[in-house]
């Protein structure tokens, strides 16, 4: 992993380092290795603007290390060469980094790129970006078109279970706000639904749940 870390954060250097090695192989005669360190420089290029250093942002982030996962997310210089679905997460990570330090503005600007983004690879990321434009939204006092983004999220589908209860959560409070009391618990019966695990919706649940024993109708 140490070595995989030291690869991808100096890939350039290493590339540099290939060509140079695969010149001296031609000078000494040797066009075998000169050949071996042009195709590993050419395949390390290639990695290089196709997928960056995205897999230790992930690492980062999954690690709760935001400052971290911004250093590495900084060394992507190109990030519109990256290979599509690489990319897409590219801006959604670059979003959900922006909402951590309340840059809400760039958080918008970075998931409708993301969203412009067509892939059949990553073609079920459209769900979960419209649910992070809808969050995106909500803190910034737009309800109403929150509402709609969560509403276009759960129909185009999100795949994970916890993070769709999460939008249903959203949109039974925007209805309980606007006294629609029976689609507020519509939307409760569909997150309770989807049977998540995350003891944070879990203890949102309980806390609507409340206000839903309370609500008539």
């Amino acid at each position: 992993m140490k070595f995989l870390r030291f690869y991808i954060l100096y890939r350039l250097q290493i590339i540099i380092a290939l060509v140079v090695l695969g010149v001296l192989a031609h000078l000494y005669l040797d066009p075998v290795t000169a050949w071996i360190c042009y195709v590993l420089a050419a395949f390390s290029l290639v990695l290089y603007f196709l997928i960056g250093t995205m897999r230790l942002v992930q690492e980062a982030v999954q690690e709760g290390d935001v400052d971290r996962a911004m250093l590495y997310m900084n060394k992507i210089k190109f990030p519109r060469l990256l290979f599509k679905p690489v990319r897409s997460g590219y801006y959604i990570l670059q979003s959900n980094l922006s909402m951590a330090t309340n840059d809400l503005d760039k958080a918008e600007a970075n998931i409708r790129k993301s969203l412009k983004i067509k892939s059949k690879i990553a073609g079920d990321m459209e769900g979960s970006n419209l649910m992070q434009l809808g969050f995106i939204e909500l803190k910034k006092g737009n309800t109403k078109q929150a509402r709609l983004h969560l509403m276009e999220a759960v129909k185009a589908g999100i795949p994970d279970k916890d993070s769709m209860a999460a939008a249903y959560l959203q949109l039974c409070n925007i209805e309980a706000q606007r006294m629609q009391y029976k689609l507020a618990k519509q939307y409760f019966k569909k997150a309770k639904d989807q049977k998540p695990k995350s003891e944070e919706i879990l203890g949102q649940m309980r806390t609507m749940e409340k206000q839903i024993n309370r609500m008539p109708g």
